[in-house]
């Protein structure tokens, strides 16, 4: 069963990170970047792993989508007008294959000891983040907000300074 669940959360996984290459529209690929975190979050969850599951879905699947979401809003869309494709793609593919292959062949060549999943206790990966992560964790929150004042005031438009 957890087989299944496992290829399940692993076609969604994949299936959102090809929709977010391949597309050309930019909202579909930060639908098809929630989907790939939502497939993350599965695998979290088969993994014993609940509060990275939460924080996959809460965070990255809630927070950075709706600020890719913002800043798409926030953009002037003559900006977009310009953009063609680039032609290096072929070595983009390329690349890909390759990385694709060499991660393949070190998975299925490599031998994982078989052991029991432990699931963590929320007490203690609660205090792990605020006490002994609390100023690293402070700093990043620091660094989305100046990012996002930033973006709000790149986009302003004609100089307006209100």
């Amino acid at each position: 069963m957890s087989l299944a669940l496992f290829y399940v959360a692993g076609v969604i996984t994949l299936g959102g990170a090809l929709a977010v290459v391949m597309t050309r529209n930019i909202v579909y690929a930060a639908f098809g970047l929630l989907a790939s975190l939502i497939g993350v979050a599965g695998l979290f969850l088969l993994a014993f792993a609940e509060f990275l599951a939460l924080v996959q879905i809460l965070i990255y699947g809630g927070a950075i989508v709706v600020v890719i979401l913002f800043t798409l809003m926030l953009t002037r869309i003559e900006d977009f007008e310009r953009l063609t494709d680039n032609a290096q793609w072929p070595a983009a593919i390329a690349a890909a294959a390759a990385l694709f292959g060499l991660l393949a062949a070190a998975v299925l060549l490599t031998d994982t000891p078989a052991a029991e999943p432990q699931a963590v206790d929320f007490e203690t990966v609660g205090k792990t983040l605020f006490v002994d992560w609390a100023v690293p964790f402070e700093i990043a929150s620091l660094v989305l907000l100046v990012a996002l004042i930033g973006a709000v005031v790149m986009v302003r438009s004609n100089g307006d300074r209100r």
